[in-house]
């Protein structure tokens, strides 16, 4: 794929993602628990499949350790850099509750911050393989569903127009487009790049996997419906590794 059809790719991971949730959010619509943190459970295990397989796999094969562990680092220091400024609320944690609009702004507003670098793993993807790329837009994609709900949820409670509302969170989503662009563009210069790109795509990975999405499908349903989304996850991630490659 050439640079702008990978920015597309990831523009429509973003908004089609977040609007999902902003649309499940109009119409009062929300997964059950269970449904819920087995979904998220069975994209945190694709995505350690992902990580571990392919992208730190490529990262070593392209830049060499040292290079591939600097974008590992870089990936997962600026994701902390990012939730100590522009703190990143989860979908189902107790701060999406009070003051609505305000909580429901900051929500967009961090998770447009994150979602930047969320689009660079895209285009490091895209770089590597179109296959990859595409599982990791899709992956991501079905990850801003829940991020579109929890900015959408207290807009609504705190009542925010709801067009307005499915306006902001698809908004929140397009910053993945961009950081998508950059990846691709940065991850052609030379296979340096490319491996420290691939670093960070699995930093950046590996951050979202542990700070946000196991903690959450733990919280959400029981321990042995998250270890068999989990498992599930990885086995998947493992099977479309093997058949697409």
């Amino acid at each position: 794929m050439d640079w702008m059809e990978v920015t597309l790719v990831g523009t429509a991971a973003g908004v089609v993602g977040a609007g999902l949730g902003g649309i499940l959010a109009f119409f009062f619509l929300r997964p059950s628990s269970r449904v819920l943190g087995f979904m998220l459970g069975l994209s945190a295990g694709v995505m350690l499949a992902i990580v571990f397989m392919e992208l730190l796999e490529e990262a070593l094969d392209e830049g060499g350790f040292l290079i591939g562990a600097a974008g590992l680092l870089l990936g997962i220091f600026l994701f902390v850099w990012l939730d100590a400024r522009f703190p990143h609320y989860h979908f189902v944690t107790e701060e999406t509750r009070g003051s609505y609009i305000k909580k429901g702004t900051l929500i967009a507003t961090g998770i447009a911050l994150h979602n930047f670098p969320e689009g660079v793993a895209i285009g490091a993807g895209f770089a590597l393989s179109e296959a990859t790329g595409i599982i990791l837009a899709i992956l991501i994609g079905l990850h801003n569903i829940p991020e579109g709900l929890a900015i959408a949820l207290p807009l609504n409670v705190g009542g925010s127009n709801r067009f307005k509302t499915l306006g902001i969170t698809i908004l929140a989503g397009l910053p993945i487009g961009l950081g998508a662009l950059v990846g691709s563009l940065l991850s052609e210069i030379s296979p340096y790049f490319l491996g420290g790109a691939m670093g960070f795509a699995g930093g950046a990975m590996l951050y979202v996997v542990c700070d946000e999405l196991i903690p959450d499908v733990y919280r959400l349903t029981g321990a042995h419906t998250a270890i068999g989304g989990i498992t599930a996850g990885v086995l998947l991630g493992m099977a479309l590794i093997f058949y697409l490659h």
